[in-house]
């Protein structure tokens, strides 16, 4: 389905380039030049998809990502030229849903955005708005969490992980489920990045509010969200 995209692009040619292929799918496409216009155009217009290149002038892309992140879910796909780990993984910790790093082929973009949308499509279709175990509540539409009525706030990723688990209580996912279902198109993701997330995830979740462990380690499979309310006695099967 057509989908509309606002692509935040310093580089003319690069943003005339990318308008031209997303707009053979179909799509709606809105371009600006600089951080600051982004974040502007993303609140007024409400786009389905943001593509977003980190190195632009006034306001760079991770600060626009990270700014737009605390009210709005909308899939963004960063453009950056920084190639290390570090550099990648500030992205998505800061709410980025998938990264290319330049040069790219413009058909791999499009087909980026194509995975983007269908997973953003599937989730809204296929999950409840709002999920709930304990004192736990994940709000997808909102793009809220809540411990005990407090709010928690996450990055995309965090968020984005915390659904997956929360949509199936007790059901254990591997690092490599979640990084198929959370990172998608992505595959060369670690598992120590899922590790990593998931350490933080469970820091918050757990700083201040009821005391309860919701993500727990299932040894040699990965993790789950605790089907138990909190302080009720551990099941058998090794987590912690």
């Amino acid at each position: 389905m057509p989908a509309r995209i606002l692509v935040a692009e310093d580089d003319v040619k690069q943003a005339q380039l990318i308008r031209i292929y997303l707009e053979r799918e179909g799509h709606e496409v809105q371009t600006v030049a600089d951080g600051r216009s982004a974040i502007d155009r993303a609140r007024a217009s409400r786009p389905d998809l943001i593509v977003l290149d980190v190195m632009m002038p006034g306001v760079d892309g991770l600060d626009v990502c990270r700014i737009l992140r605390v009210d709005s879910r909308v899939p963004i796909l960063l453009l950056t030229a920084r190639s290390t780990e570090e550099d990648l993984l500030l992205g998505l910790d800061l709410g980025a849903d998938d990264y290319l790093t330049k040069p790219y082929s413009p058909r791999e973009l499009t087909a980026r955005v194509r995975a983007l949308l269908r997973r953003a499509r599937a989730a809204e279709d296929g999950r409840p708005p709002l999920l709930r175990a304990g004192g736990l509540e994940v709000d997808t539409a909102r793009f809220e969490v809540r411990v005990a009525g407090e709010p928690v706030p996450l990055t995309g990723k965090e968020f984005a992980i915390l659904a997956v688990l929360a949509a199936e209580p007790g059901r254990v996912f591997t690092r490599a489920q979640i990084i198929d279902r959370v990172f998608g198109f992505d595959q060369n993701v670690l598992e120590r990045t899922v590790d990593a997330h998931v350490m933080n995830l469970r820091r918050k979740l757990e700083r201040g509010h009821d005391g309860g462990r919701y993500v727990e380690t299932v040894y040699g499979r990965g993790y789950r969200l605790a089907a138990r309310p909190p302080g009720a006695p551990a099941p058998d099967g090794g987590t912690r």
